[in-house]
């Protein structure tokens, strides 16, 4: 029986340089981002994850390599090779030579619950994840945690009328409610990390 408490995800562990570069990787890390362990290697660490993470993740890098902090721990969004997307947590953790310098930083990625980015459950296309200008302003309401009275007063519908739009991205995102949505949203990639109150990324808007 597993401890009351322990988190049973699966963590992938890779070896980063100073300059962000991928040195090693085990083979699993690799599969989790849909890729090989040769094409894994060599390649920014940046290049594996959503394009809003360097703002989020740069802030903490930068302190492990100043010698400010040791360990990290951050939300992500990873991305495979076809566009597929999984959220979780990333930590990273300082690694010193003997004279005290930073040789180089372990990145661990632990997937939420669910979520895979090698085989990951088929949510929507590229071009099905579009949405209009008025469906990206309801799903950042949502996302936001605003009401339907507070959506409808702020983008000037009917409280059908966000309904309405709220039920067109739960059937675009196979969302069964407004928690899902915004998950799945996250998982694709659609809405910024790390920002508040969050925005879906100019090029999920048609």
């Amino acid at each position: 029986m597993r401890p009351r408490g322990e988190d049973s995800r699966r963590v992938y562990t890779a070896q980063i340089d100073t300059a962000m570069h991928i040195v090693a990787a085990e083979p699993a890390f690799s599969r989790q981002f849909g890729r090989s362990p040769a094409d894994t290697c060599g390649r920014n660490l940046y290049e594996l994850l959503h394009p809003s993470s360097p703002s989020l993740l740069n802030r903490h890098f930068n302190r492990l390599s100043e010698g400010r902090s040791n360990r990290f721990a951050e939300r992500m969004v990873g991305m495979g090779c076809s566009g597929r997307a999984f959220s979780g947590e990333l930590t990273g953790i300082a690694v010193q030579n003997t004279t005290g310098h930073l040789a180089g930083i372990v990145v661990q990625v632990r997937p939420d619950e669910g979520t895979t980015g090698s085989e990951p459950e088929a949510v929507v296309g590229s071009r099905e994840a579009l949405l209009s200008k008025l469906d990206a302003r309801v799903l950042e309401g949502v996302a936001s945690g605003a009401s339907t009275v507070q959506l409808a007063a702020r983008l000037y519908l009917s409280r059908q009328g966000v309904e309405y739009h709220v039920g067109l991205m739960l059937r675009k995102l196979k969302a069964p409610n407004r928690a899902a949505l915004v998950a799945r949203a996250h998982s694709v990639g659609m809405l910024t990390v790390g920002q508040w109150p969050p925005r879906v990324l100019p090029e999920f808007i048609k």
